[in-house]
């Protein structure tokens, strides 16, 4: 993928710094081991790895969350949906059910035929309700796309197919401006974790995601 032949002195200049230091190695994230229900110790059976997939089979399988927590990190993975499907990820999420009350969502998203695709701010590779996507980066439905997201301590990116589609940072007045005007205006404890799980969600259809892997970024990485 796009992000492993990323040199130090590019992600430098997109993350102000972050590649100064030598971060840790890539972890794949493909191994039933590394996840577990929101608030549980196992993994529900309606989530399955089986050809290099972590794959969502049928809905009722619960949303689900890593067994390690990542403050500055950079993740990769692809994914894919059934007509019409949608789903999610989060990242910086506390081991509290919603999830979403608290952690910002990489959007994944059918923008064809779903039906959460009205709103420019809930399409794919948005950050949920709160930054549309800059421009259609979107794959035909059943193929797999590429998701990247760069998080530098308040600076967070969202990347598709190679393209970033949304970045902001935690700190500005135009993020607080925005979760003020999303869902997230009455959710105290929203974005407000450093550091945190990631946390793949079931919204009652199908998921395929693989080649998923993260690291961290090096500690002066803000």
């Amino acid at each position: 993928m796009r992000g492993a032949r990323i040199v130090p002195i590019l992600l430098a200049a997109l993350l102000g710094g972050c590649a100064s230091t030598q971060p840790a190695g890539w972890q794949s994230l493909v191994d039933a081991s590394q996840w577990r229900a929101v608030g549980g110790s196992t993994l529900d059976p309606r989530w399955q790895v089986r050809g290099g997939e972590l794959a969502l089979t049928e809905a009722g399988g619960g949303d689900i969350i890593s067994a390690g927590m990542y403050g500055d990190f950079e993740l990769e993975f692809e994914w894919r949906l059934p007509p019409g499907g949608n789903s999610g990820l989060f990242y910086r999420a506390i081991d509290v059910s919603p999830v979403w009350a608290r952690a910002v969502e990489y959007q994944l998203l059918d923008d064809r035929e779903a039906e959460d695709r009205i709103v420019p701010s809930h399409r794919a590779g948005a950050a949920y309700d709160l930054i549309a996507p800059a421009r259609d980066a979107l794959r035909p439905i059943g193929e797999y796309n590429q998701a990247r997201i760069l998080a530098c301590g308040p600076r967070v990116e969202h990347w598709l197919n190679g393209v970033r589609v949304a970045a902001y940072d935690l700190d500005s007045e135009d993020w607080r401006q925005r979760v003020v005007a999303s869902k997230f205006a009455l959710q105290a404890q929203f974005a407000k974790a450093r550091r945190g799980h990631l946390a793949l969600q079931d919204h009652g259809n199908a998921v395929h995601l693989r080649n998923m892997r993260v690291r961290a970024l090096g500690r002066d990485c803000s």
